[in-house]
C-alpha cells in the first residue's frame, strides 16, 4: 500500500485463505480488467500497473448486452442500477466503492463478488465539514447570514445562545477513521471526548454504554454506517437521553435517524441538529424541518471536495496493486461494515 493511502481497517476480513481462493488471481500474462466510472480518470489511469486494461463504465440504458470481463469494478457515486451492469458482465471479482457508505450495495451483488467500501476516501472532508457544521451552529451563523440578506444588522441579546468549543463535551458514536479525523480536528479548540464503537475497547466505549453518555456530552456526532442494525437508531428514546441544549451531528446516512422524532425534539426547542443528509432524502417542498429554527441542513455534500477523485484513485490504485500481487484487499465489507 501506498504512504498516502487510506489507512488499514482493523478486522476487515473474516478469513483471508478464503477471500483468496475466492478471488482467483490472473494467471501472469493475462489482462487485467479494470472498469471505471464515467469521468473518474482525470488522467490517472497512466500510473496504474502494466497489464491492466481499462474500460469506462456506460449507462444502464446503453452499451452492449454484454460487456465482456469484468474483474475489478469501481462503483461511483451515483449507482442506483449499478448492479444491473454487473450483470452484463463475466467473471467479476471485486467491486471498490469510493464511498465511505455502502448500504445501496450490500445483498444487491452476486455473492462471488468481494465488495470493499472507500472508508479513508473522505475523513478529511467529512471531518471538516463536521467542525463547519457545529461551528456554525454554535454560533448561530444562520441566522447571521439571513440577516445579511436582509441587510439587517442585528447584534445577539442575552436570549440568543452562543457557545464556544473550549471545555465541550464532544460525543463521537461510530468510531472509526472518521471519527479520529474529527477528534483531532477539534481537539485544538479545547473540546473533550466520549467515543462509541460497535465493540468496547480501550478508549472506545460500547453502544450499551450510551445511556450513561448522552446526559453528559453538548454535542453528539453520528458516524455510523447503514445496516439493519442502525437504521432508525437515533429515535425518540435516545434523544430524550440527550442533555437539553445538546447538538446532534448527522453526516452519515439519514434513516439512521427517525425523522419525525427528531422533527420533534427539535421543535420543542430541547435540542439542536446539523444534518447533512435526511430521510428522505433530498426532503420534500414544504417539510417542516426546512423552516424550523435550530436546525441547519446541507444536501449530502460533506465528502464532495475537487479532491474526492483524487483520494479516490489512491485507494483504487493500492487496491488493485494488492490484488494482482495477491495481497489481501483493505475495507472488505463483511455484515454490512
Amino acid at each position: 500500500m501506498r504512504p498516502n493511502g487510506p489507512p488499514l481497517r482493523a478486522g476487515y476480513l473474516e478469513n483471508i485463505e478464503q477471500l483468496q481462493r475466492r478471488l482467483n488471481r490472473p494467471r501472469a500474462g493475462e489482462k487485467t480488467h479494470l472498469w471505471i466510472p464515467a469521468g473518474m480518470s482525470g488522467g490517472h489511469t497512466r500510473a496504474l500497473p502494466a497489464g491492466v486494461e481499462v474500460a469506462t463504465l456506460p449507462s444502464p440504458e446503453s452499451g452492449p448486452n454484454r460487456l465482456g470481463p469484468g474483474e475489478f469494478v469501481v462503483a461511483g457515486f451515483a449507482r442506483g442500477r449499478f448492479p444491473e451492469l454487473l450483470e452484463r458482465m463475466d467473471d467479476v471479482r471485486v467491486v471498490q466503492a469510493i464511498s465511505a457508505g455502502v448500504d445501496d450495495l450490500v445483498g444487491r451483488l452476486p455473492e462471488s463478488v468481494i465488495l470493499c467500501d472507500g472508508a479513508g476516501i473522505h475523513d478529511v472532508p467529512v471531518a471538516e465539514w463536521v467542525v463547519m457544521a457545529i461551528l456554525a451552529s454554535i454560533r448561530n451563523l444562520p441566522q447571521h447570514v439571513l440577516d445579511q440578506q436582509r441587510a439587517h444588522w442585528r447584534q445577539p441579546g442575552r436570549a440568543d445562545t452562543m457557545g464556544d468549543l473550549e471545555g465541550a463535551t464532544v460525543l463521537i458514536v461510530g468510531y472509526g477513521s472518521i471519527g479520529r479525523a474529527v477528534e483531532a480536528r477539534l481537539a485544538p479548540f479545547g473540546a473533550r471526548f466520549l467515543r462509541v464503537g460497535r465493540h468496547a475497547r480501550e478508549g472506545v466505549q460500547s453502544v450499551a454504554d450510551l445511556p450513561a453518555m448522552l446526559p453528559q456530552a453538548d454535542i453528539v456526532v453520528i458516524l455510523l454506517p447503514l445496516t439493519d442494525e442502525t437504521r432508525g437508531f437515533v429515535d425518540a428514546r435516545l434523544l430524550s437521553q440527550m442533555r437539553s441544549g445538546a447538538l446532534l451531528v448527522n453526516p452519515s446516512r439519514g434513516a439512521i435517524a427517525e425523522t419525525d422524532a427528531l422533527a420533534d425534539a427539535i421543535g420543542s426547542g430541547r435540542i439542536r441538529a446539523a444534518l447533512d443528509v435526511t430521510d428522505p432524502e433530498p426532503l420534500p417542498d414544504g417539510h417542516r424541518l426546512w423552516s424550523m429554527k435550530g436546525v441547519l441542513i446541507t444536501p449530502h455534500i460533506g465528502g464532495w471536495v475537487t479532491r474526492v477523485y483524487e483520494r479516490a484513485w489512491n485507494l483504487v490504485e493500492a487496491q488493485l496493486q494488492r490484488y494482482l500481487d495477491g495481497e489481501p484487499l483493505l475495507n472488505v465489507v463483511s455484515h454490512g461494515y
